[in-house]
Formats: structure tokens, C-alpha cells, sequence
């Protein structure tokens, strides 16, 4: 039933449950997984931080590739077929046109993630690509309820 998998990752809990859920779903499948992390570097791409940060957006890009990396260890420690990627742009863009690139069947997603201000229900990023997508989004929900 599902071929292909996206499972956007920002490492926060709802996210990590989504990948849980998504590796599940491939395995019984036999899907590919392909995880995937938007750095939103937007407006602070230039801002140099202190430290070993060249820029606040090379820290955004390393913090990225930290939470993809986790999400494809564990799927390929489960001998799923799985690609990690690192976008960029706003989040809920980067997404879609990433699951138009690789054909993605099934999206699998946190109920929110580490946005500021989040929604009553949903994050703004899982909302968005539910309103605007045009495949079908699993919301898997991390079972957090202090956030």
C-alpha cells in the first residue's frame, strides 16, 4: 500500500514519536523511508555566532543533519531502504516539494514540533502540509502532554 515514506524530523519528541510510527509502517510495508529535516535559515543566515559556528545558519544545517542522522540510524537499524536529506526554506514548502520529488505516498509527522508558538491541535508545519498536500498524512502524537 505505501512505497515511499517522508518523515520530517526537527528532533522534538512528537517528531521522534512520528519516526517510530513511520519506521513501523515501513517495515510492515516493505517501504522506503526517507527522513528529512528543513533548516529554516531565512533572516539569520548572516549572524555570526561565538564559538565554532561559522553563522547561525551552519549551526541550523549541523543541528539538522544531528536529527536526520539519528532517524536513519534507527530505520536502517531496522533494514529499511532509507535516505537522509537536509532542505532548506520554510519548512512547510521545503516538505511538499520534497514529497513531490520523491513521489512520497505517505507523510508521517509529529502533532508539532520545536516551533515557538504552536496551534491548539496541530503545528503549523503538520497543518500546513495537511491543508495544502496532496498525499496522505499520518499524525503520530508523542503522547507529551507538557508541551
Amino acid at each position: 500500500m505505501f512505497d515511499t515514506i517522508l518523515v520530517p524530523t526537527d528532533g522534538s519528541d512528537h517528531a521522534e514519536a512520528a519516526a517510530e510510527t513511520a519506521i513501523e509502517l515501513a517495515t510492515v510495508h516493505d517501504a522506503a523511508v526517507y527522513v528529512a529535516c528543513v533548516a529554516d535559515t531565512g533572516p539569520l543566515a548572516d549572524l555570526r555566532l561565538p564559538g565554532d559556528a561559522a553563522s547561525a545558519e551552519d549551526a541550523m544545517r549541523g543541528r539538522a543533519r544531528e536529527y536526520v542522522d539519528a532517524v536513519v540510524d534507527r530505520a536502517d537499524a531496522a533494514g529499511l531502504d532509507v535516505t537522509g536529506t537536509v532542505l532548506e526554506g520554510p519548512p512547510e514548502e521545503a516538505l511538499l516539494e520534497y514529497a513531490g520529488e520523491i513521489d512520497a505516498d505517505l507523510v508521517v509527522m509529529g502533532t508539532r514540533g520545536r516551533g515557538g508558538v504552536h496551534r491548539m491541535a496541530l503545528g503549523s508545519v503538520t497543518d500546513h502540509v495537511i491543508r495544502f498536500g496532496d498525499i496522505p498524512v499520518f499524525v503520530a502524537n508523542s503522547g507529551s502532554q507538557s508541551e
